[in-house]
């Protein structure tokens, strides 16, 4: 049986020299009843732990990290795991980086914010590729892969 309103806390480390023991003191003096430990290589991008972290969120549990950087590796890979735990209606708060925090409403702003100014980036890359490609095709250049078969007819004792 699960209890509404759970602490959980994921520590990551990137390197192998490093340890996720100071990470996982800090989650639990921060009242996290349970810490997720990732201690695979970054450069994997598997990070199953957090899988396991998001998959079990419930409603009202909250999710929290030392740093956000332990958390994601990227903008948009931040947003889509703070979309996934939203989806489960949970929390997120990182303790270094305050303004990260969807329990309350000014963390929920920025966090707000920081998703539409990551979705009116992807836009005006969408729109600067579309029109990039329209200037190559007026220009007469070919876009996509060569073809990999050729016409029977200009293949030497063809039909």
């Amino acid at each position: 049986m699960h209890n509404a309103g759970m602490i959980y806390g994921y520590a990551r480390v990137s390197t192998d020299g490093q340890s996720v023991e100071a990470q996982v003191a800090e989650l639990t003096a921060a009242g996290c009843a349970r810490v997720f430990r990732e201690t695979a290589s970054g450069a994997k991008t598997d990070r199953a732990q957090l899988r396991r972290a998001l998959s079990g969120l419930a409603p009202d549990d909250v999710l929290v990290v030392a740093r956000l950087d332990r958390l994601a590796r990227s903008t948009r890979d931040l947003l889509n795991t703070l979309a996934a735990i939203a989806e489960s209606g949970a929390g997120f708060r990182s303790l270094h980086d305050t303004w990260a925090d969807t329990t309350t409403p000014h963390g929920r702003l920025m966090l707000t914010v920081l998703g539409g100014l990551a979705e009116f980036e992807r836009e005006l890359v969408r729109a600067r590729t579309g029109e990039g490609r329209a200037r190559a095709k007026a220009r007469g250049v070919k876009l996509g892969r060569k073809p990999k078969l050729t016409h029977p007819a200009s293949v030497p004792g063809g039909p």
